[in-house]
């Protein structure tokens, strides 16, 4: 057989192969406003030119869940002439201009936090815009994130803080109060290894300062302190969850680190992490259980500024703001949300709730964990009113009530569930 034949032969083949193969000619999307199809062609794994993938097809339709910008997501295949292939994806755009407000009291505390997101900048799931609260100080954020921003890996963000708030430090026996102002500015860099896993790596530089207000008095007590500090962070998040509006089943795993250095020598550096896994059932039709558990360590510097905060609004709802601090933490969040009222975009959702922890003290052993004064139980229940076509346009409203000795109680307000 002369080489002419065989070229002939090796042609005939591939052409044989390829009208052999389901090919997707055409990838269309259907529904789009304000979104841009050039970027959902990006960050999409289905591609015009690609054989038909139904596998690879379904992972996509959960990626398009997943973005604020979309509500809801379904697809299908149109079979063209010549054994081509169109991909249509049906998509619900999500309203992305979103405000911020939360509020919440306990038996001494009143405080508010209002502000404005919009979760689709450009079209591109772009988030950008700030908050400002007011617990009897003012503090306000200005926030930027684009996880996409390069390519459909690699992202930035860029973070400005500057916090304000009252909190109890304790040395030995004695509480004092302190006006605490923290001013910080982050770059923030990630890159997602493939669907269900994103890195993040970033620096920040901080100035924390703190006012003695009241309290107890003593030599060991300062007036005050100031100092600058460095942070490195690294953030891992392992995501298998599925979305069908606000319902939600599967769990997620979210690694956070940090390294914290100090400019002056009486402040240790220190090293801080901790870990959340979050774990969704969809329960009946109208049902979901949801849940968090938190596990978190620092270096146990025995100190008054201890990282892990007991607060109303980031672990126990009713306990109150940032009412006491440890070098660790054990918190457990579960509730179970049910769908009482649900007509075209809106949906009213009860919900009953438990909120535990405990608290390492500043230096103290890891059996401190199991001290009774330092565990703390909440429970109660809370209503949330959602809109199906606006992003985390969830409005929350829960009263906490404390089961353990000298527990406070409270009501607290928020956009978005609790977690």
């Amino acid at each position: 057989m002369n080489k002419y034949s065989l070229i002939f032969l090796y042609v005939l083949f591939t052409f044989s192969l390829n009208a052999q193969t389901e090919l997707i000619t055409e990838l269309q999307f259907e529904g789009l406003k304000k979104t841009k199809a050039s970027f959902l062609r990006t960050i999409l794994e289905t591609k015009k030119g690609q054989p038909l993938d139904s596998t690879l097809i379904e992972k996509d339709l959960i990626r398009l869940k997943r973005l604020p910008s979309i509500s809801n997501a379904t697809f299908e295949v149109i079979q063209l002439p010549d054994n081509q292939h169109k991909v249509q994806f049906n998509l619900e755009e999500n309203f992305t201009l979103i405000p911020v407000f939360n509020y919440w009291t306990t038996i001494s505390t009143i405080a508010y936090k209002i502000g404005v997101y919009e979760y689709n900048l450009f079209g591109r799931n772009i988030t950008m815009g700030g908050f400002y609260q007011n617990n009897g100080y003012n503090t306000f954020a200005v926030n930027f994130n684009a996880p996409y921003l390069f390519s459909n890996k690699f992202g930035l963000g860029l973070n400005y803080l500057n916090w304000k708030s009252e909190e109890p430090l304790h040395f030995g026996e004695k509480t004092a109060n302190y006006l605490y102002q923290n001013t910080s500015y982050e770059l923030l860099g990630s890159y997602e290894l493939n669907f269900k896993n994103t890195l993040k790596v970033g620096f920040s530089i901080l100035n924390e300062n703190y006012d003695y207000k009241t309290g107890d008095m003593g030599p060991e007590i300062p007036n005050q302190l100031n100092v600058d500090k460095r942070l490195a962070k690294f953030i891992y998040t392992h995501e298998n969850l599925n979305y069908s509006y606000f319902y939600i089943s599967g769990f997620k795993n979210v690694f956070n680190g940090q390294y914290v250095t100090s400019e002056l020598k009486s402040q240790n550096n220190f090293l801080i992490a901790w870990n959340d896994f979050l774990y969704y059932k969809r329960v009946g039709e109208k049902g979901n259980w949801a849940n968090r558990l938190r596990l978190g360590l620092s270096t146990n510097n025995d100190s008054p500024f201890a990282p892990f905060a007991l607060d109303n609004n980031v672990n126990l709802r009713g306990v109150g703001n940032i009412v006491d601090r440890g070098t660790g933490s054990i918190v457990l969040n579960t509730e179970y949300r049910h769908t009482f009222f649900e007509k075209k975009s809106i949906v009213v959702q009860g919900n009953g709730f438990m909120d535990a922890g405990t608290w390492r003290n500043p230096g103290g052993s890891l059996s401190t964990f199991a001290d009774s004064e330092n565990i703390n139980v909440y429970t109660g229940v809370g209503v949330r009113i959602i809109h199906k076509k606006i992003f985390n346009a969830i409005l929350r409203i829960d009263y906490g009530y404390g089961i353990t000795k000298n527990a406070n109680r409270g009501l607290v307000f928020g956009i978005g569930q609790y977690f």
